[in-house]
């Protein structure tokens, strides 16, 4: 059974930082794309990041203007996103996806709130 389990989001204040995990289970992960996209209420949901299976490409949505990392650690089965400088229009749920072929898992979702 396919598990990707994103822990790490929460309430932070503008201007501060977090940093998301998404631990996967039950694929071979070091061959997965992995991604990171994010929903707003009332807002369709748009990707955020994406890093290939090596690790060693990695493209970011215009909006993370250089505020987001995304990286992942293959012996751990995990993919992260750092975030900082957050903003209040950051407030989404995010979701961490793995692609390869034909084959797309996702999260279930984690709440990050940035508000004062």
């Amino acid at each position: 059974q396919v598990q990707l389990e994103e822990s790490g989001g929460g309430l932070v204040q503008p201007g501060g930082s977090l940093r998301l995990s998404c631990a996967a289970s039950g694929i071979n992960f070091s061959i997965y794309l992995m991604g990171w996209y994010r929903q707003a209420p009332g807002k369709q949901r748009e990707l955020v990041a994406r890093i290939s299976s090596g690790g060693s490409y990695t493209n970011y949505a215009d909006f993370v203007k250089g505020r987001f990392t995304i990286s992942r650690d293959n012996a751990r089965n995990t993919v992260y996103l750092q975030m900082n400088g957050l903003e209040p229009e950051d407030t989404a749920v995010y979701s961490c996806t793995a692609a390869f072929a034909s084959m797309n898992y996702w999260g279930k979702g984690i709440q990050v709130t940035v508000s004062s």
